[in-house]
């Protein structure tokens, strides 16, 4: 089994663009636990980090929005946005392209996925590897769902990817590290932005540790419609921590979850055994 590590954790650029705006003691918690969280992956010593992320039109547009999308470069940069902005410094980040070809293969074999050779990481990428992979020295393999741009792709795909990516991690012989980031809910880019539904967030992370494939996957709960209403155009980001929990299998354990609105989400970082 090639998969060694599995888990979720929020992208926002105020983790660290923002960071000294909010109370210290409340950042200091959840950064603390967002070290951890990077501890506890890199303890797996992963040859390779997967990261299922939502990008924001840094890279992918409307003239032409892939559903799935995974890198396949020796080398990306990063961030994408102004460095004093998000308050993470310009990087090289180490691909691979030689294994991202060999993943893209296998997850072809049941999910129609594009690729690309050039990749700008912004903050969805950025900001989780700043605590992952601190020195920005561990080859990373990007993926992109689309969450922006609707059409998006239905839940039970989003489960189907995560599955694919799974059967294709297990044919490799590296050790991989599989980490969804996104929301929970929020609204960003707009008058509601800071605002969130931690109400909302607990339930869905509840269902997420029980690995409740049926509930996750619930229309009712989380179709499109549900989602907007409950958790803004930003818990469109689930599908990340849905196909996740697919690839892993296991159960889930948070580490941290909880609202801090100077972020403009409900922070959180939770693992995943992998079964």
């Amino acid at each position: 089994m090639s998969l060694v590590f599995a888990g979720v954790c929020s992208h926002a650029p105020g983790i660290t663009g923002r960071a000294h705006l909010a109370d210290p003691a409340v950042k200091d918690e959840f950064h603390a636990q967002f070290h951890r969280f990077g501890e506890a992956m890199r303890a797996t010593k992963p040859d390779a980090v997967i990261v299922i992320a939502a990008e924001h039109f840094a890279n992918f547009f409307m003239n032409n929005m892939p559903a799935y999308a995974i890198g396949m470069a020796d080398s990306y940069e990063g961030p994408i946005e102004d460095p004093k902005w998000l308050g993470i410094e310009k990087h090289r980040i180490p691909g691979d392209a030689a294994l991202s070809q060999r993943l893209i293969r296998e997850v072809m074999q049941t999910v129609d996925v594009a690729y690309a050779e050039e990749w700008k990481f912004d903050h969805g990428i950025m900001v989780p590897l700043n605590f992952l992979t601190p020195k920005f020295d561990t080859k990373v393999i990007p993926v992109n769902i689309n969450c922006q741009g609707p059409p998006l792709t239905p839940l039970h795909r989003a489960w189907a990817f995560g599955e694919a990516l799974r059967r294709a991690c297990d044919k490799v012989p590296e050790r991989i590290a599989l980490v969804g980031t996104g929301g929970i809910s929020h609204w960003p880019a707009t008058p509601d932005s800071g605002k969130v539904n931690a109400e909302w967030d607990a339930e869905f992370m509840r269902r997420w540790c029980a690995n409740d494939r049926e509930t996750l996957l619930s229309q009712a709960d989380y179709g499109d419609e549900a989602t907007y209403r409950e958790a803004g155009q930003g818990g469109f980001e689930i599908r990340t921590f849905i196909s996740v929990a697919a690839a892993a299998r296991g159960k889930g354990e948070i580490f941290h979850m909880k609202a801090i609105p100077i972020f403009a989400v409900t922070c959180t970082a939770a693992t995943m055994s992998v079964e």
